[in-house]
Order: structure tokens, then C-alpha cells, then sequence
């Protein structure tokens, strides 16, 4: 039986490819597959991690008939913790996650992206929150995610509206970190993640730690928390090392190997 999602290791780098052309729909199976790979990177992290997806689109969104079979609420809030669980997994690994999105890249493929560090956008990419459409909400925290991202006023127009946003749009929104040209998107959306693969893992799972302070009570929770979550990291060789580096040779020519 054909696979829905991939993971391949280059070296450093985790490449996890969604791999169920033509639309990427998500389905029972994509999920199960979805948490299997997820579950190979919570317990081998790689030091960086690149999303994508195979076919013309990133995704078409869900597949409605995943609905259909939910027989009541309870039965359906039962899929949609499952949904969620995937979502905030992703955030929570430590190490950088990249979002390549190439195309149309609507419901939960956008709300895997906004659960990303970092998403990267083609010149031809669109997102949306289409939910709308089944007369449904998002449920894999798209919603708040872009919120954090956009402010509030956006979250309510791009779900509200379920109309779909160009890649320039949601870099002004600054949901999109990076616009890359169409002609060699993946291969510099692979060379983007690998950078990050090269440099100081735990300083950056770091980083991601005080933002979720930050996101959770603001600059002040951040604050009560960055000193202790920058002094660990003394007790890391790469920072030891960089520090010796840039008193010997200068800076920019440590590496590291994410210990």
C-alpha cells in the first residue's frame, strides 16, 4: 500500500514530505502516518526539520467523508483532539521546523505551517482556512496560531471569509517569514532548513523555549525565564566551543554539532 507520508534523513537535516498527490487530503491514514513521523522525530531529533509536500498542491484540505462518519459531538471531538495532537507536537520539537509551501496549501497543511518556526512561501502559493465551506471551524489551531502571527482582526477575516490569500498577502500579515521565486523553490527551501541544521540546535531550541513564554504570558513571563534558559546553555558544548572560536579567529567561523 502506498505511503501518504515520508521521512527522509539527510544527514542532519529531516525532510518530511507529504506524499498523497493529487490533493494531499487528509485522511485517517495520512493522520496515523502523520504521527508515526512525528513520533521518529521526537525520539531521533534531527537538528533541523524541512515540510513539504509532493504534486501540484500542498494540500486540498480534509477529506469531507473523515466528517461524514462522525456520528455525534462526542465522537467528533474525539478525532479533533487526535487532529490537534499533531499540530502542537510539531511545535513543540526542539529543533527548527521549516514549512515549504509550493502551491495551494489550504486547511490543516496551513495549519501545520502556522504550528512551523519558520514558513517559506513560492511566488504561487495560496492558503486559506476553507472550513467555512462544511460549516465547520478550524480545529487544528490555525486559528490561534495565525492569530499570534497576524493579530486577531486577520484570524477572524481569513477564516470568516474562507477566501484564499496569496503568498505576498501573508507576508505583509507576516504569517509568511520568506516569498521565494517559483523556479528552484524546493531545492533553496532545502538549502534554508540545512543552514539552520548546521547551527547551534540547542541555542535554538532555547530561542523557541522563551518565545513560548513569551506567547504564553508576554514579555514579562519571558523575562522570569530567559536567564535561566540562556545560562543552561553554558553547560553546552557548542557555545563553549564558539565562545574559544570567536576569541581565537573572530567571529562566524565556529561549528557546531548541536551538543
Amino acid at each position: 500500500m502506498a505511503t501518504s507520508i515520508r521521512l527522509d534523513r539527510e544527514d542532519d537535516l529531516a525532510v518530511l514530505t507529504i506524499a498523497s498527490p493529487p490533493l494531499n487530503l487528509y485522511t485517517a491514514e495520512l493522520q496515523d502516518e502523520l504521527g508515526e513521523a512525528i513520533g521518529e522525530l521526537e525520539t531521533t531529533p534531527p537538528r533541523a526539520a524541512l515540510i513539504r509536500a509532493e504534486g501540484k498542491i500542498v494540500s486540498g484540505g480534509v477529506d469531507v467523508s473523515l466528517f461524514d462518519a462522525q456520528a455525534d459531538a462526542a465522537e467528533a471531538k474525539v478525532l479533533f483532539d487526535e487532529m490537534l495532537a499533531i499540530p502542537d507536537r510539531i511545535a513543540a520539537l526542539p529543533f527548527p521546523t521549516v514549512f515549504a509551501a509550493h502551491g495551494l496549501c489550504l486547511t490543516w497543511a496551513f495549519e501545520v505551517a502556522v504550528a512551523c518556526d519558520i514558513i517559506l512561501a513560492s511566488e504561487k502559493a495560496k492558503f486559506g482556512l476553507v472550513e467555512r465551506v462544511v460549516g465547520l471551524t478550524p480545529t487544528m489551531g490555525g486559528t490561534q496560531r495565525l492569530a499570534a502571527r497576524a493579530g486577531v482582526g486577520r484570524a477572524k477575516e481569513f477564516v470568516m471569509t474562507g477566501a484564499t490569500y496569496d503568498a505576498a498577502t501573508l507576508e505583509r500579515w507576516n504569517v509568511v517569514n520568506r516569498v521565494l521565486p517559483v523556479e528552484g523553490f524546493d531545492e533553496a527551501a532545502r538549502a534554508f532548513t540545512t543552514d539552520l541544521a548546521q547551527g547551534p540546535t540547542r541555542a535554538h531550541a532555547a530561542t523557541k523555549k522563551v518565545l513560548e513564554h513569551y506567547e504564553h504570558g508576554g514579555v514579562a513571563e519571558a523575562n522570569a525565564h530567559i536567564t535561566t534558559i540562556a545560562a543552561g546553555l553554558f553547560d553546552t558544548e557548542d557555545l563553549r566551543g564558539a565562545v574559544k572560536s570567536f576569541l581565537a579567529d573572530g567571529p562566524g567561523k565556529a561549528t557546531f554539532t548541536g551538543r
